[in-house]
């Protein structure tokens, strides 16, 4: 008989800080092949702006068995599914700010494979998020399937009463937990807080309603033991219902949770960003779309991004008025010579592969852009410290910077990474603190 290897456990909690966040893969290989982590069904809980949930298009599906190759061949939007066909991530829970939208709220399952037709790894999920790349396929003509369970969970943030004078006789959730019996919870943050506890735990919440210039807070009760979408209490009870105390998770967070940029904005012009999301658009099936509906839907998007693609790798070699002209012809678009003519007005030698990849984010929805304010950013880290008390312990916690792509305002990210660590010092004790984005040598393999 074989007997299976026995788990390990760190010390110190590990807390992995990369910039670019699939340089987190590599981690958490190391985590599995130390046996601190299960090689099979880990759960991974995803605190980001983003998803995360796309998948290399043209990556041939074996290439996640390949850790060298596959490390090469991620990038920060596609790190997650070819840890989920691996058969490593079985269940993701992406825990989002309020204007963080790309995928609708709740629960869904999918199934990861490898496409029989292309060798390709492919989903069967019909949200419009998977459907805008081209990677739905029904799950007939997937092999190796694995399951997915993904659960979508909005994150408010929570604030203080000085942020909102005048329900000064509203407690704050801090005040409501303090009062609440703690005996049963550790200091590890372990789920005793959970069924009986999660229907008592009743925090004050602050929704926004902001523009610019003005945010406006108003609190709101919970009544009928209902939880308000995005409460603390609408958190913990979504995540007790997979988390247990005994099953090691991973948990990973994007410092792009507190604050986002959209850096494409700041690239182009205002009209050029319109012409690019005429481009890019994506219109997709009717809610009751048939098989054969929604293959003519990906088969079109696909032909839409790849002649985009081809357009602009031509525009690298000649964007001479003839070759411009001859893409407007094939695309049926006259916006494409607009575009082109904007941007060598503003740019001698435009970065045309640039451009593609900022038009691949304007499709059935904008990427989110929301720059935080410092009371913003605190009602979030409340928030998270609020809900991590009521989860179990991580065995592996990730961040990542996302400054130098300027999805995290780089004027912002060290105060946000600094008030993180700070959350997760006082929750968990003592971290292993490792900031891998100090050392531009180091070893991913």
């Amino acid at each position: 008989m074989t007997s299976v290897p026995s788990v390990r456990f760190y010390k110190d909690l590990p807390v992995w800080i990369v910039e670019d966040h699939h340089n987190v893969v590599c981690r958490i290989y190391r985590a599995i092949a130390s046996r601190h982590l299960p090689i099979n069904n880990i759960k991974l809980v995803h605190l980001d702006s983003h998803p995360d949930l796309l998948i290399p298009v043209n990556m041939c599906a074996d290439t996640v068995f390949d850790k060298d190759k596959l490390f090469s061949e991620l990038s920060i939007e596609n790190w997650i599914m070819p840890m989920v066909y691996a058969g490593h991530v079985s269940y993701v829970a992406w825990l989002h700010p309020y204007w963080a939208q790309q995928i609708i709220e709740g629960e869904h399952m999918m199934t990861v494979g490898k496409d029989l037709s292309t060798t390709t790894i492919r989903v069967t999920s019909k949200d419009h998020y998977f459907l805008s790349d081209g990677l739905y396929v029904p799950e007939d003509q997937l092999e190796n399937s694995k399951p997915l369970q993904l659960n979508v969970i909005k994150v408010n943030p929570i604030y203080s009463q000085q942020s909102c004078p005048e329900k000064q006789s509203e407690e704050d959730a801090d005040t409501c937990l303090a009062k609440r019996p703690r005996r049963e919870c550790s200091q590890l943050g372990e789920a005793s807080c959970s069924a009986k506890k999660i229907e008592a735990l009743q925090p004050t919440e602050v929704i926004h309603d902001a523009t610019q210039d003005e945010k406006r807070c108003i609190i709101k009760r919970q009544h009928d033991g209902e939880e308000e979408e995005g409460s603390t209490s609408y958190v913990v009870k979504r995540m007790s219902t997979f988390l247990s105390q005994t099953e090691p998770y991973i948990l990973d967070i994007d410092l792009d949770f507190f604050s986002c940029k959209n850096p494409f904005k700041e690239l182009y012009t205002q009209e050029e960003y319109a012409i690019l999301q005429e481009l890019y658009s994506f219109r997709g099936p009717g809610t009751n779309a048939n098989e054969e509906e929604l293959g003519e839907c990906v088969d079109l998007r696909i032909c839409q991004l790849e002649d985009l693609e081809a357009a602009f790798a031509d525009l690298l070699e000649d964007d001479t008025e003839e070759v411009v002209l001859h893409w407007v012809s094939k695309l049926g678009k006259a916006c494409f010579a607009h575009l082109v003519s904007s941007l060598k007005s503003r740019i001698p030698h435009p970065d045309y592969e640039m451009v593609h990849q900022a038009g691949l984010t304007c499709d059935s929805s904008e990427l989110p852009h929301h720059i935080s304010s410092d009371e913003e950013i605190d009602g979030l880290m409340s928030a998270v410290q609020l809900f991590l008390k009521h989860l179990p312990k991580p065995t592996l916690v990730t961040i990542s910077r996302s400054s130098l792509d300027e999805y995290c305002p780089a004027e912002q990210v060290d105060s946000v990474q600094g008030r993180v660590l700070a959350v997760l010092e006082k929750q968990y004790g003592s971290l292993d603190i490792q900031k891998d984005y100090e050392n531009t040598n180091t070893e991913l393999a």
